[in-house]
């Protein structure tokens, strides 16, 4: 299945629809993480929900919205963070929204391929 890449750079909150995408290698199997730039070093506690947003894992490098979905279409696992974060993930068909959980009103996603 061929997955469209969205060329919007606007997305939500973020002016320039940048997010920080980091890749994590273990062996054969590939982790993206994906998350609002504006939400690293945030924990985000919805009841008994906490999601730590640390820079050590969802930090990495400053990336366009394209390349956050390219990435993600490689990945065997994904973790993704944020209304820019998850949308772009929901707008190339990589996840189904209804998968989609909020934590204290943040969009959360993960994706794992079987």
């Amino acid at each position: 299945m061929r997955r469209k890449i969205t060329s919007e750079t606007n997305i939500g909150n973020s002016v320039s629809g940048k997010v920080y995408l980091n890749i994590h290698v273990r062996g054969k199997y590939t982790l993206v993480t994906v998350c609002d730039q504006d939400l690293i070093g945030k924990t985000l506690r919805e009841g008994r929900l906490k999601l730590e947003v640390t820079s050590r894992f969802y930090g990495g490098q400053l990336a366009t919205v394209e390349e956050a979905a390219e990435a993600l279409s490689k990945a065997d696992t994904g973790n993704l963070v944020g209304e820019n974060a998850v949308r772009v993930a929901v707008e190339n068909n990589l996840v189904d929204p209804a998968a989609v959980i909020h934590i204290a009103g943040v969009p959360h996603v993960q994706i794992v391929r079987l």
